[in-house]
């Protein structure tokens, strides 16, 4: 666990367990709204359905959006060997924050509580990078 391939894996393995969510709320929902899965063809189709439905799926996007400059950057972190307790508890961090925006996003959606957790973990990367340059640039 203090590796950084273990804080990746942990984000990958939340991101499957999202997906999960997004399809156990979606299709009960499209079975009761009487949406057959081809009427999903087109962006939008999915609209009409209600918020708890939507929700997860807005945030299992989310996580193919953001997480993968982290992807990018913990291993790139840690092919060049510089994955020391520093690094690990940043990427830690940003993953146990990335979690918190998935539980706000999919349960309560306060806009300013998922924000705020966007927003500390967008500060957590941009720390993580930055260190990591100044280490490259030794």
């Amino acid at each position: 666990m203090n590796t950084m391939i273990a804080p990746v894996l942990a984000l990958v393995s939340w991101t499957l367990v999202m997906w999960a969510w997004m399809y156990a709320q979606r299709l009960p929902a499209m079975t009761k709204a009487g949406i057959k899965p081809q009427d999903a063809r087109f962006p939008g189709a999915l609209d009409v359905l209600p918020d708890h439905a939507r929700q997860a799926a807005h945030n299992y996007n989310h996580l193919m959006e953001q997480p993968t400059i982290f992807y990018a950057a913990a291993l790139a972190i840690f092919v060049a060997g510089h994955g020391d307790a520093t690094a690990v508890a940043l990427a830690w961090t940003y993953v146990a924050l990335r979690i918190v925006h998935s539980l706000v996003q999919a349960s309560v959606n306060i806009v300013m509580a998922r924000f705020l957790a966007f927003a500390l973990s967008s500060l957590v990367l941009v720390a993580l990078v930055a260190r990591e340059w100044v280490r490259l640039a030794g």
